[in-house]
């Protein structure tokens, strides 16, 4: 995997080498500024897309993602950068016709490579809503910083049952 980083010049004082580093001249609202590309459906080939899902409304635990295993539940989607959760939301609904009824909630979230230490992060994103518009259906892949090889994780809520909260909770 390629890291964009500052990169840093060596010079010998004394025999020995020392780093001098090397200051970034853009600035944080410079990157902000950047809008996203769109791109081209018919000129930019699909990226495969390795989704899990799971319909107790909790994602995958991190463990299941070790040691080059996966879950059972996995879909392959062939899709782009700019696909918006609810674009593979309905992708999802096709495979799955119970996750059609009106009110399933479907709760996103990135599994990608830990480059601190071994094995997996898991990212929540977003979550869409099976009959209803919400604020993140037109997130995309893209805005959240996936990465090809990274996996996505959704975790869907029939209507009868509340989605988990997210986050944790405190003890008190």
């Amino acid at each position: 995997m390629l890291a964009a980083g500052v990169g840093g010049h060596s010079e010998r004082l004394g025999g020995r080498r020392r780093k001098m580093a090397v200051e970034s001249r853009v600035t944080q609202e410079e990157i902000k500024k950047e809008p996203e590309k769109p791109i081209d459906r018919e000129k930019t080939c699909p990226l495969l897309l390795r989704v899990f899902t799971t319909n107790n409304g909790r994602h995958h635990r991190v463990e299941e993602f070790s040691r080059g295993n996966v879950p059972s539940s996995e879909l392959q989607i062939y899709t782009w950068m700019d696909a918006t959760l609810k674009e593979l939301t309905s992708l999802v609904k096709e495979v799955y016709p119970e996750a059609r009824k009106k009110g399933t909630h479907f709760n996103f979230a990135i599994v990608f490579t830990d480059l601190k230490r071994p094995g997996y992060r898991v990212k929540e994103i977003g979550s869409t809503m099976s009959g209803r518009k919400g604020t993140d259906d037109s997130m995309t892949l893209q805005s959240q910083k996936f990465q090809i090889g990274d996996y996505l994780d959704i975790a869907i809520t029939p209507p009868n049952r509340a989605p988990p909260p997210s986050g944790r909770m405190r003890p008190y």
